[in-house]
């Protein structure tokens, strides 16, 4: 059994010999230990010193895509490298390497698709008392959203098994955490989640620039996923509210027409809001029906991109003829 362990990068040179050396290399139950690491665009010589450090892979892609394409690009690499288990962790040194071994357990004993590890955001010291009470109010919405238990949904330190990857497409531009969480929960997945320590913070966080901006994305990212798996829910929800508050006005259109002596005409244009409202409304459902259609056929298109990426990987009990590797030719690489 195979495990490689994914390091999404951006000028990264710095800190990736570091994180490197905390990683494990060989973990009870796994055959072999591979590394695997996605440049996203570095200037400052990051897939160099990926190499000159040992790392089995470098996905270089030409120009800086944003973490989730970083996330994806891996995962593909790795499925390419005939990988069983994924490991994804952080180029910062933020994530333990210890705690590989208790992250890939659930996976190993066959109880989880998916493990996450659970930084206790809580406890976190380096983590404001804001910005922990807004995690903690994000990975609440995210839990609801996607029907899982996962206390800590901003983690970049999960485990995916070989299956688990495969049917794993982001789509989103921001961030893989939020939305590869609702997507499994969506689709039936095990997610499990263990408690893992984390290293002193090394630097600021790249994510983001400011607190509001990522309110921003990650709540657009999580209603754009959610209406993508619950669409007639999340239009039906809308266009009812619509409808209701026409029919409230209309309501109080009624009441003055019966109770006042001019017959309501003062009140025509309540009338007109809530012939408005209530038509907008009906019309909102309407798309939330032919949206679920769609929905269907998306889940339809996931099936099969699953069976063609599965078709396109090399059969896993393949063994690749051994070959001399020059110094240019330590590590496999693919550009994109």
């Amino acid at each position: 059994m195979k495990l490689i362990i994914q390091i999404p990068c951006l000028n990264e040179a710095t800190t990736l010999p570091s994180t490197l050396a905390d990683l494990p290399r060989s973990i009870p139950g796994i055959d072999a230990v591979e590394t695997l690491v996605i440049d996203d665009g570095s200037r400052d010589g990051t897939s160099e010193v990926a190499i000159a450090c040992g790392v089995n892979h470098v996905v270089r892609l030409r120009r800086n895509k944003g973490l989730a394409a970083a996330f994806q690009a891996g995962i593909d690499a790795c499925l390419k490298a005939g990988a069983d288990i994924i490991v994804n962790t952080d180029a910062d040194n933020q994530y333990a390497g210890r705690d590989i071994q208790k992250l890939i357990e659930p996976l190993l004993r066959g109880e989880a698709d998916i493990c996450i590890g659970d930084r206790n955001i809580a406890e976190l010291e380096h983590m404001s008392w804001r910005k922990r009470q807004l995690q903690r109010l994000g990975s609440w919405v995210v839990r609801q959203v996607s029907s899982t238990t996962v206390p800590d949904t901003t983690s970049g330190f999960r485990a995916y098994t070989r299956d688990a990857a495969l049917r794993m497409t982001i789509v989103s531009e921001f961030s893989y955490t939020l939305e590869s969480i609702i997507q499994a929960g969506k689709k039936r997945m095990a997610i499990a989640h263990v408690a893992i320590a984390t290293n002193p913070r090394t630097r600021e966080s790249r994510l983001f620039d400011s607190i509001f901006s990522y309110i921003k994305r990650s709540s657009a990212t999580i209603v754009r996923i959610y209406a993508m798996y619950e669409p007639l829910k999340v239009f039906t929800y809308i266009g009812l509210t619509l409808f209701g508050a026409g029919f409230l006005i209309s309501l109080r259109f009624l009441y003055y027409y019966l109770t006042s002596f001019t017959g309501g005409g003062r009140y025509l244009q309540s009338l007109i809001y809530a012939a408005v409202l209530m038509i907008v409304g009906f019309q909102v459902v309407l798309i939330g029906l032919l949206a679920d259609v769609i929905s269907a056929n998306r889940k339809l298109l996931e099936d099969l991109l699953y069976r063609v990426r599965s078709l396109e990987l090399p059969a896993r009990d393949a063994e690749p003829p051994e070959r001399a590797l020059t110094s240019r030719d330590r590590a496999s690489r693919w550009e994109h």
